[in-house]
């Protein structure tokens, strides 16, 4: 039996960087792009600010990478608030809200983040979250998180990437 897939419309916009989603944009989620300040040495990307008003605290700073059609997905945090951006190579995010207590609860989002589309994410604590790497290389990933990894504790909840009952395809979608 396949699973039901959302159906998702835009329903946030930031100059080329968009939200679609199956609702409306999930609760305590925010999006935006980055500011770029190229010049003839090359270009300089400001992703975050203390003065940001997103800014909630600062745990760490890490950066991961993503290799071409690999999925990373899906987790969410109890305590944490994540907050990241693509440099290098481009991502399909998808977001998932399983908060109970949500007003978007099931809803799902869905942005593309990537060296030319760029932009920060803020997933609050408990909205499930992954990405896909859909450029030909590989994706390099900055990770701002409000929490220090406790490597003793993680503060981590893993669902399998397509084994689920969350309502969304990672397939590419051609037409």
């Amino acid at each position: 039996m396949r699973k039901k897939i959302a159906i998702l419309k835009t329903v946030f916009k930031d100059e080329t960087l968009m939200v679609r989603s199956s609702g409306q944009l999930i609760e305590g989620v925010k999006a935006r792009r980055t500011k770029v300040l190229p010049d003839e040495r090359g270009r300089l990307g400001e992703i975050f600010r203390a003065d940001d008003p997103w800014f909630e605290k600062f745990g760490q700073v890490y950066f991961t990478t993503t290799y071409p059609g690999v999925v990373k997905a899906w987790h969410y945090h109890e305590k944490q608030t994540d907050y990241f951006c693509v440099i290098k190579g481009m991502l399909k995010v998808a977001l998932y809200d399983r908060r109970k207590d949500s007003s978007t609860y099931g809803t799902v989002n869905e942005l593309y983040l990537g060296e030319h589309c760029p932009g920060l994410v803020c997933i609050p604590p408990g909205v499930l979250h992954g990405w896909m790497c859909v450029s030909e290389t590989e994706a390099y990933i900055v990770n701002v998180p409000s929490e220090v990894y406790d490597y003793k504790a993680p503060d981590e909840s893993r669902t399998h990437p397509h084994d689920n009952d969350i309502p969304y395809d990672w397939t590419r979608k051609d037409g």
